[in-house]
């Protein structure tokens, strides 16, 4: 996961919320919706990191917040999130144990919004070599893995290979200079990954945990 920076609602969203018996099933500009989500979200799901498409059939709506125990934020544009489809492989009718992110959460509640700054998402998270999320503190990290289903194989494999490819940056630069990487090195490459303009790399921000860890061990 990362931390997301909520934008703007659309003016659709803040519109339907004055009108009386105004409901999510009945909020009609959903396009609307999907197409700021995903923006915001630089094209990643919200809690795997993978590709989404601001498309009916490539991500859901997310309410962190379930509608079913939580009405009254059921139109709180804080509480909507962008979300992948869910699953492994095409078709429909996927086993429980291979859905992930929102199919798999359902109505469970989760201990931490991305969305919410005083959460401080980035914080809570870290990875294994194997490509595994985890978390230090029991209850998030038993979440992470049966609520999301975050460590399915396929998903840890795609985070393996983003951390795999930043330490064969990390290797070649230490045999082209001989020695330590520098902090600047180590900066630029960290916001590379995060500050790029537009989509941001499917699970990009394993490298940017990487990277800040070799910040913390350098000295300015």
């Amino acid at each position: 996961m990362r931390a997301i920076t909520k934008g703007r609602e659309p003016a659709s969203l803040t519109m339907h919320r004055k009108n009386s018996h105004s409901s999510y099933d009945n909020y009609r500009d959903k396009v609307g919706l999907r197409n700021a989500l995903v923006a915001e979200q630089r094209g990643l799901c919200c809690y795997c990191l993978g590709r989404i498409k601001a498309e009916a059939t490539a991500m859901k709506i997310e309410h962190w917040q379930c509608r079913r125990h939580h009405r009254d934020r059921e139109l709180d544009y804080h509480n909507l999130l962008a979300a992948c489809p869910g699953h492994l492989g095409g078709g429909g009718g996927h086993p429980a144990r291979l859905q992930h992110c929102d199919t798999k959460k359902g109505d469970r509640d989760l201990e931490y919004n991305p969305a919410d700054p005083s959460h401080r998402i980035e914080t809570r998270i870290r990875y294994e070599p194997d490509g595994s999320i985890c978390s230090c503190e029991e209850a998030f990290n038993n979440q992470l893995n049966e609520v999301l289903n975050l460590n399915l194989p396929l998903l840890k494999r795609n985070r393996a290979s983003v951390l795999d490819a930043v330490l064969g940056w990390w290797r070649r630069e230490k045999t082209r200079t001989r020695g330590p990487v520098s902090r600047d090195r180590i900066i630029r490459k960290r916001d590379r990954y995060a500050t790029l303009d537009g989509p941001l790399t499917p699970y990009c921000q394993v490298a940017v945990w990487w990277l800040n860890q070799k910040l913390d061990k350098t000295t300015a």
